[in-house]
């Protein structure tokens, strides 16, 4: 599901698109290009994007190929398919065009919920910030230890699918919610009803025991698709469906010891008695 906003810069219109299972969203090129360019005329915008696009296509480069046509409201009120791109390649697009505003956007881009530019280039920065980010938020050292950990583990399945053929964006969102959907008995959106969340990562307010689950359903996907060498989305489905039910497995086992469910409605933003009730479901 994805759902259009509008926001300003320097009192200019840019579009933009809010994916669901990406948790990102996705910007309108000609509207940043018509930005960088100075240019209120979209039909110039338009044009130069035309011919820039063709030259990085010619270079091959990712700015074009990780494009996304999708649906937009057009200057006369109708939807209709433009070019769209997160801010990762936005910021690749920055780069390729010679302007004044190039860094203005760039903190822009930071300022509306982005990650700096210098994190693309070095990684660790990016790591740092959100154990600081985490920290503020009053989340434990446990706690901030057992996200980084999962994050990693995460990592090393998207790095695997990225070399076996499965395309990112709605392919990864795809496998996502069959592990998740496996182990846990929700859909990531139900997940994210039950702690009353809308644009927010999902993990970002998980318990220490759902980050744990999580992650052992991800670690034995992995391990499964590298057993079974599995190649595409159609392949991968296998893995990720006896991966979510080791994990499943594993849960209800400890919620038969406990008598204590693993899925909570623990909202790290919302008050604690909120957090308290019990799950009906």
């Amino acid at each position: 599901m994805k759902s259009e906003k509008l926001v300003l810069f320097e009192g200019k219109k840019i579009r933009r698109l809010w994916d669901e299972k990406q948790e990102k969203w996705y910007f309108s090129v000609v509207d940043i290009v018509a930005v960088l360019i100075n240019q209120t005329n979209f039909q110039l915008a338009r044009n130069y994007w035309k011919v820039l696009k063709n030259r990085l296509k010619k270079e091959g480069s990712e700015v074009v190929t990780k494009c996304n046509r999708l649906k937009m409201k057009a200057e006369d009120g109708k939807l209709r398919k433009t070019d769209t791109a997160d801010v990762e390649i936005i910021l690749r697009l920055v780069q390729s065009i010679p302007s004044p505003k190039a860094e203005p956007i760039k903190l822009w881009l930071s300022k509306v919920g982005y990650e700096r530019m210098q994190e693309t280039v070095d990684p660790e920065k990016s790591i740092n910030r959100g154990r600081i980010n985490w920290q503020r938020m009053g989340r434990s050292a446990k706690w901030i230890q057992q996200r980084m950990m999962g994050q990693e583990t995460r990592n090393k399945l998207t790095d695997y699918w990225k070399s076996h053929n499965v395309k990112e964006q709605d392919e990864y969102a795809i496998l996502t919610n069959i592990i998740h959907e496996e182990w846990s008995d929700l859909s990531i959106k139900q997940h994210k009803e039950i702690k009353r969340l809308k644009t927010e990562n999902l993990r970002d307010h998980m318990t220490d025991a759902e980050l744990v689950f999580t992650a052992l359903a991800e670690l034995s996907t992995h391990q499964i698709a590298e057993t079974m060498k599995t190649k595409g989305l159609k392949e991968n489905k296998a893995p990720a469906r006896k991966g979510g039910r080791i994990a499943k497995n594993a849960r209800l086992e400890l919620e038969q010891k406990t008598g204590k469910k693993v899925i909570s409605r623990e909202n790290f933003k919302l008050p604690e008695k909120y957090n308290k009730k019990r799950l009906k479901y």
